[in-house]
């Protein structure tokens, strides 16, 4: 047991405030739990410091006043046992209070204590069983083991969040992946979609071009293939802009607002949907002569077909957002006119601009983004037969690869990087190897290689780190080994900058460090009131899926500016379930979704790879997701009673319903607000009614519900007038069962209604393989409360 410091207190007021003066700080009133908690080491931090309120004077007494049983936090179970008016007016409470395991922990134990007792699971209580130590969702981790372990004394109604999920987490624009598949798994594909648009309005590009990292922490790759969250994403992206008139429809009010947004690539058209959602009049304004910046114009159509671009910003247009192309900000039109004739004016001009190496000959070589714009001039035979791209990130490998269908023989890569730190996503490298890339990583750039005004090659020299101790960019080469690599064309992909040139003399942004537009972290404000930044022009360059990020912080930002509501939500579709839910046999599937692909001999320049998955073939993936929660169960037998009684629970600063207090959250300290203690309850007698609790385990001494049931009754001439059923040990909250409430009210007690009211409290079931018998146990008690009143 680890050492923790000790102090008493004296009130309730002084405890909370004890409670808030350390991090690591805990109460102990009976000490039962806590002990455990401590001997078994079942935190990852065991308490540094414990506020004993064992002895705070007036907090363990009994007091009815006619109309309400009135009992202090620290009174112990086996007083509410052993009360004689407990007994006569609130006998279910003494009956929950007296089935709390052995006269030694009723002894010791509080109705506080109980109430606000930590969750019940194998896992969470016996962290070192399985052999390593276990951290489970319910402590911060990022896997429930019973999802894929043993699951015997874990819910039979589903599971709740607990945090984001660690998909969720690593997608930079914080999809909801959990929430859309389970979506998926109802048939609901409109639903889906609509949880995908509350984050990412480009779902049909994005998962053509993301590097999902998503997929990299998915708890399911540890039984096998992480969830193809981003070949599902292709379906519903597809779906939604198939079904444009449901997605991308205009707003039935205006805001009488006008906003300019200038760029329109992913984080352009990212703000300019969120902002027309809002009713904004949006004005797109860009250099090209269509839509849609680098997903247009960089991104070869074998990963992203321009139809589909098109069909895009097509969608946008039926929104009512309108698009000025073929006009530059800086030369048709001045940064000053827009903001003189917009309320609000977006910048995401992306990162076209070539950067300047100082490489000896690199006047002889050709920016890799310049070729993938003008690809078709390359065609013919133009690019050689030997050819050597510079870089390691996802251009890079549409560069390699690109060349190599244009008729290259040769295509060799060359990048910093060795191959596990390489930008580039792993099917693109994959992709690059199976047509035949040659690829060199962990070799710099040296000198080009050229002879009279003709490239010849490149000189590489090795390099032996690409970040320092800080990781940051600072790469240390090895000029003893060098080598040198024919080429008849040399591609750069190394980088690219941002081309701020429209920022004149007479019209200032500032800039930060690295010469990008400076613009707060949240609101993706700049210098300028009213003017906004965002993608690659604060950032440098990054994902698809990070602009569209920041178009949606910018869109907030700027309604937030404006005056306006920042809702930004999709809803109408979505069916609603209070609880998580995964597929009990799809998650131990372990192979995941792999798209089909055209033949590699068939492949060109301008029909996609892969072929789109179809509708069962998502929906066969979206089971496969394990839905990350928590799935443990309410431990307390005190808990359902109160909710079925009606109870009040006070605070050192509140008074809540036990309904609120016991069945909103994953646990009742997670109502609590820093410093805030449970003082005590109050109940209310319910005169004439028939109350029990009841309680399933596996010997007397066990102090685990595996199912408890608190009931109570008002019945008259031989019908049930009122009713109350409260679940415990089969939910991570304490369940109540209105829908079999309302079913018995009015009804007489035969065995076909008997037997209906316990079929339908176990409809909502959804048991994992080693859970199925409390499903019996439920109706069993069910019946057994019903029989009573015969």
């Amino acid at each position: 047991m680890k050492n923790f410091e000790h102090a008493r207190a004296a009130s309730f007021t002084e405890a909370g405030e004890l409670l808030q003066s350390e991090i690591n700080a805990t109460v102990m009133a009976g000490g039962t739990d806590l002990l455990s908690v401590i001997k078994n080491e079942i935190l990852e931090e065991s308490p540094s410091l414990v506020i004993d309120i064992k002895r705070i004077d007036g907090a363990d007494k009994i007091e009815f006043d006619g109309t309400r049983i009135k009992i202090g936090a620290n009174t112990k179970l086996s007083e509410i046992a052993e009360d004689e008016t407990v007994i006569a007016k609130a006998p279910a409470l003494a009956e929950a209070a007296h089935s709390v395991a052995t006269p030694l922990v009723r002894n010791l134990a509080t109705v506080g204590g109980n109430l606000c007792q930590d969750v019940r699971c194998w896992f969470y209580r016996y962290p070192h069983e399985a052999g390593d130590r276990i951290d489970c969702r319910r402590k911060g981790g990022d896997d429930c083991y019973a999802v894929q372990g043993d699951n015997r004394y874990h819910s039979v109604y589903g599971g709740l969040s607990c945090g984001l999920s660690p998909c969720t987490q690593g997608c930079p624009a914080a999809t909801d992946i959990p929430g859309y598949m389970a979506q998926l798994r109802e048939g609901n594909v409109a639903g889906a979609a609509q949880i995908i648009l509350k984050s990412n309005p480009m779902p049909a590009l994005t998962s053509r071009v993301c590097a999902h990292f998503c997929q990299d922490g998915c708890n399911q790759s540890g039984h096998g293939d992480s969830v193809a969250a981003r070949n599902v994403e292709r379906f519903v992206g597809d779906y939604a802009l198939r079904h444009r008139e449901l997605f991308y429809r205009a707003p039935a009010e205006s805001t009488g607002k006008r906003v300019a947004v200038v760029g329109s690539g992913p984080a352009g058209l990212s703000a300019a949907y969120y902002l027309r959602l809002e009713g904004n009049g949006v004005t797109v304004y860009d250099s090209k002569e269509e839509p849609g910046g680098m997903l247009m114009y960089a991104v070869p159509d074998y990963r992203l077909p321009k139809a589909i671009v098109r069909d895009y910003t097509a969608a946008l247009e039926g929104m009512g957002i309108e698009f000025v192309c073929s006009k530059e900000v800086g030369k048709d039109i001045t940064p000053g006119e827009l903001e003189e004739s917009f309320d609000s004016v977006y910048y995401a001009t992306g990162t076209w601009k070539r950067p300047v190496l100082g490489l000896s000959g690199e006047e002889l070589t050709v920016f890799g983004l310049d070729f993938l714009v003008q690809v078709h001039d390359w065609m013919g035979g133009k690019v050689g037969k030997e050819v050597l791209v510079t870089g390691g990130g996802n251009v890079a490998m549409d560069v390699a690869v690109t060349a190599k269908r244009l008729g290259a023989e040769k295509v060799t890569l060359a990048c910093l990087e060795t191959e596990d730190i390489m930008p580039a996503g792993k099917e693109e490298v994959a992709r690059a190897r199976e047509e035949g890339i040659e690829l060199m990583p962990g070799w710099g750039l040296s000198k080009v290689l050229s002879e009279g005004g003709s490239v010849q090659g490149m000189e590489l020299v090795r390099c032996v780190s690409v970040y320092d101790e800080n990781r940051r960019f600072n790469p240390v080469y090895d000029e003893s080994e060098k080598r040198e690599v024919k080429a008849e064309n040399i591609l750069m992909a190394v980088g690219q900058k941002a081309d701020l040139s429209f920022l004149d003399e007479g019209y200032r942004l500032q800039l930060d460090e690295r010469g990008l537009i400076d613009a707060e972290a949240d609101s993706r404000m700049t210098s300028r009131a009213g003017v906004f930044a965002g993608g690659d022009a604060t950032s440098g360059p990054s994902t698809v899926i990070q602009c569209a990020a920041d178009g949606r912080s910018a869109a907030k930002g700027i309604s937030r500016y404006l005056g306006l509501d920042t809702a930004h939500e999709c809803n109408g579709m979505q069916s609603e379930k209070r609880f998580l839910s995964f597929d009990a046999e799809g998650v131990r599937q372990p192979e995941g979704l792999k798209l089909k692909e055209i033949p590699a001999e068939q492949r060109g320049i301008e029909v996609e790879d892969e072929i789109a998955p179809g509708e069962a073939e998502a929906l066969a993936e979206a089971v496969r997701c394990m839905n990350c929660g928590c799935y443990s169960v309410a431990p307390s037998d005190i808990a359902p009673v109160l909710v079925a009684l009606g109870a009040t629970i006070k605070t050192t600063k509140k008074e809540y319903a036990a309904e609120t207090f016991c069945c909103t959250e994953l646990s009742p300290s997670d109502v609590l607000s820093p410093g805030e203690l449970v003082t005590g309850l109050s109940v209310p007698v319910l005169e004439g009614a028939v109350m029990h609790y009841d309680k399933f385990r596996l010997r007397e001494a066990l102090d685990w519900a595996i199912v408890g049931l608190a009931s109570v009754f008002a019945v008259d001439a031989g019908k049930i007038t009122a009713s109350k059923l409260v679940l415990g040990g089969v939910a991570p909250i304490p369940l109540r069962l209105n829908e079999v409430e309302g079913f018995l009210l009015g009804r007489e007690l035969d065995g076909k209604t008997i037997k209906e009211a316990a079929d339908l409290a176990v409809k909502d079931c959804m048991p994992m393989w080693n859970n199925r018998y409390k499903v019996q146990i439920i109706k069993a008690m069910i019946s057994k409360a019903l029989e009573r009143l015969q």
